[in-house]
């Protein structure tokens, strides 16, 4: 058997640089490829060649995986008691005026925005604006929408894109936390769909340690406020000292929602994310239910959605029912999936608008980006636009899209309150010089640089053309105002359909089938290029909204996901376009890279015709991803790092000499990595 790593370095004339020593050395925290949450899903394994070849049948591989969900869930159904315990803590919070604080990073950091202004912002409104206020104002804060603050790790800029470097750093949450005036008594919900996560352990540390020397009263006290929402197995997690300090911490409280490998490759957006909204919103959900029960009538209650019979563990039971929905309507999902992908060939642009749906649009549209290698959203003026896509709401500008986004004004950093924090505690030489860089795009200023409101001024610049397409995605009453000819729902769909642009309707709520019939009739659609996505949902036992938001968020996960596998940015199950952005992707990177490379060299066809070798080893694999990093850095076009490095890994090998950059390039850009793949490891198309 050769020797390849050693065979590999000579040919390649490979030295690690001394960011890939240090990474290999001392970044073993974030080398996170033993987590459950980065194997393959066996059910997927073969995806990108199936939807290729039928989208319906690769949509139900990638619905298929939501079983795991639903398995965990009846677990948890069967022992409701911690769950019970949070919605206690919520309960007790909202009647004593104490803060809800929930924060995230990344996918759960967008889902700390999503409970804070799609769940429990628009609750309130409602109740403050209608009859049923006079008789609870007495038990609640006036300000009792501002009582659960969301919070992300890098603030409201990160929405768009990550923030590189402050994800690694657990100062980066404990200073947001001081910074959004959390104090001790308040409840804090740390989610981290890897239960890894630095900032957000950070977070969870810092609310700790208000309440000073731990002692087994304090641990008692700590533990009905303090909770830890995370998705692997604590066995898993133990060897990484960070996560192992936190889930043996007798002061917090853990939720431990493991679901298993997600239908994409460690793409924790998707089944991870998705549980943890579904359990952290229904925990919300009985909180309020609890407060509220004690001063309304059962038809109030159910007048504001809640179903008085329903408890907890139903609750959990019901996710089944929304994945019974999304099964009914794959069919259109799947002609949604081929209509967007056909834009993108063609050079068109996706133009998505919605209202009460907009942060679980925006959320799945701004986590393409880093999953698979796209331009982030485009900033205003931006005269040569990058983005594949753009989201629009109602407002007049850009301030006042973002305040109907939010629910309120735009967060930023202030940077004299975090650059001295940063310059005095980071000692790392990298994420001190990566936290500082991104605290220059955090601040309030960056509220001006993205305009997501659909209005003349993004008309003129950004509106539709020919081979465009529009996505409408509307709730409850939004729905019955597409055909009202002054409402934006219908001048959207008009717009769109004057320039000779396709337009899809998602639709998601309480409404009759005819519905359905009258948009037909009343709308300029066209029936071969026009799509319309029913998702109908009963406003019975979704008093939040929660049950529309996660039934939009899966739909659009496994749309984005079949989209990007038909254009060839994911291979198999494993995302091989994701961007290296931070330590932990720079892991996931490496990780994938050495596992198709060594999948490839265990095959019968290659050893049959290049000799039986010896596996790459992770430090190779690393030093090959950091050149790749160092040439796509150098070069203006997209291009990934984990597809150069696989085939220039694998091509050296194949050929026996010395390969290129450029060369590896060339084949890139010719061939595709899914094609070169296959034709050197069949066994991919074919799956387990």
């Amino acid at each position: 058997m050769k020797n390849t790593p050693h065979l590999l370095r000579t040919l390649l004339k490979l030295k690690s640089s001394p960011q890939s020593k240090d990474y290999v050395a001392h970044k073993r925290q974030f080398q996170l490829h033993n987590l459950v949450t980065e194997q393959r899903h066996p059910k997927t394994c073969n995806l990108s060649f199936v939807i290729k070849d039928d989208i319906c049948e690769g949509l139900r591989q990638i619905f298929s995986v939501d079983s795991d969900i639903r398995r965990i869930l009846r677990r948890w159904a069967e022992d409701t008691g911690k769950l019970e315990q949070a919605a206690e803590s919520v309960r007790r919070a909202i009647l004593a005026g104490n803060q809800i604080f929930i924060y995230g990073c990344g996918a759960t950091g967008r889902l700390a925005k999503q409970m804070e202004s799609a769940l429990w912002r628009p609750f309130w409104a409602s109740i403050k604006s209608g009859p049923l206020w006079t008789r609870l104002h007495h038990i609640l804060r006036e300000d009792i929408e501002v009582r659960l603050i969301g919070e992300m790790t890098g603030g409201d800029r990160a929405l768009i894109s990550s923030l590189e470097g402050f994800e690694d750093l657990e100062l980066v949450g404990r200073l947001q936390l001081e910074d959004r005036g959390v104090k001790k008594g308040d409840v804090v919900f740390g989610i981290t769909e890897g239960g890894e996560t630095s900032s957000v352990l950070g977070a969870l540390r810092a609310a700790l340690d208000q309440y000073g020397r731990p002692t087994p009263d304090i641990a008692a006290e700590t533990r009905r406020r303090l909770y830890l929402v995370y998705n692997n197995p604590d066995d898993v997690l133990r060897p990484y000292r960070r996560s192992r300090t936190m889930i043996e911490n007798p002061g917090v409280t853990k939720i431990n929602l493991t679901t298993g490998p997600q239908a994409i490759t460690g793409s924790t957006r998707m089944q991870a994310a998705t549980i943890e909204t579904f359990v952290v919103g229904a925990i919300l959900e009985a909180g309020i239910k609890a407060v509220l029960k004690d001063h309304l009538t059962e038809e109030e209650l159910m007048g504001l959605g809640f179903d008085p019979e329903s408890d907890l563990a139903a609750r959990l039971l019901s996710f089944a029912g929304l994945s019974k929905t999304l099964d009914r309507s794959v069919s259109e999902i799947a002609r949604f999936t081929g209509r967007e992908t056909d834009v993108y060939r063609d050079e068109g642009r996706v133009t998505y608008l919605a209202g009460s749906a907009l942060i679980s649009v925006f959320i799945d549209c701004t986590e393409r980006s880093p999953t698979f290698h796209l331009a982030p959203l485009d900033t205003v003026g931006e005269r040569d636009p990058k983005s594949w896509l753009q989201v629009w709401t109602m407002g007049a500008d850009s301030r006042g899209a973002w305040r109907n986004f939010l629910g309120r004004r735009f967060r930023g950093l202030d940077d004299r309150f975090y650059r001295p924090q940063f310059m005095q505690h980071i000692r790392d030489p990298y994420l001190r010089s990566a936290a500082l860089s991104s605290l220059s795009k955090a601040g309030r200023d960056q509220e001006s640089r993205y305009d997501f409101s659909f209005s003349q001024e993004n008309l003129r610049q950004r509106g539709p053309q020919k081979n465009d397409l529009g996505v409408l995605v509307c709730v409850d009453e939004e729905i019955h105002s597409v055909t009202q000819r002054d409402t934006p729902w219908y001048r959207f769909v008009k717009l769109f359909k004057q320039a000779r642009a396709a337009v899809a309707l998602i639709l998601a709520g309480e409404f009759q089938p005819q519905t359905i019939s009258r948009l037909k009739a009343r709308l300029p659609l066209t029936e071969n290029t026009d799509v319309i996505i029913p998702l109908p949902l009963s406003r019975t036992g979704d008093p939040l909204n929660l049950n529309r938001q996660i039934v939009i968020k899966m739909l659009l996960n496994a749309h984005s996901t079949g989209v990007m596998a038909r254009l060839g940015r994911v291979v198999g199950n494993t995302m091989t376009d994701v961007r290296p952005s931070n330590l932990k992707l720079i892991g996931r990177a490496t990780y994938l890279v050495l596992s198709h490379v060594n999948d490839t060299l265990r095959q019968k066809t290659w050893i049959h015709a290049h000799g039986d070798m010896s596996p790459v080893t992770y430090d190779l694999a690393n030093a090959v991803l950091f050149e790749a990093m160092d040439f796509a850095g150098a070069r203006t076009e997209r291009i990934s790092e984990v597809a150069l490095s696989i085939i220039r890994i694998l091509e050296t090998l194949r050929r026996k000499h010395y390969v290129s950059w450029e060369d590896a390039l060339s084949l890139a850009e010719t061939e595709g990595l899914e094609r070169y793949l296959e034709r050197n490891n069949p066994a991919l198309r074919r799956g387990p």
